[in-house]
């Protein structure tokens, strides 16, 4: 079962990326080593494979 793109969310602020807002259903997150991702969706939708994928590597660079 996917996750909630709310979880995803929660996740990359726990791993320190700080969100900035965006437009629409869009969340642009960004860590203060310069790493940034864009996540795509409400907050009740289901997460994407390719977005759980994506926030996996970012945390894991973010460290």
């Amino acid at each position: 079962m996917p996750r909630k793109i709310k979880q995803l969310i929660k996740e990359l602020e726990k791993a320190g990326f700080i969100n900035r807002g965006g437009k629409g259903s869009h969340r642009n997150l960004i860590h203060p080593k310069g790493i940034a991702i864009t996540i795509s969706g409400k907050l009740g939708d289901d997460a994407k494979q390719y977005q759980e994928k994506e926030v996996k590597l970012k945390i894991k660079r973010s460290k």
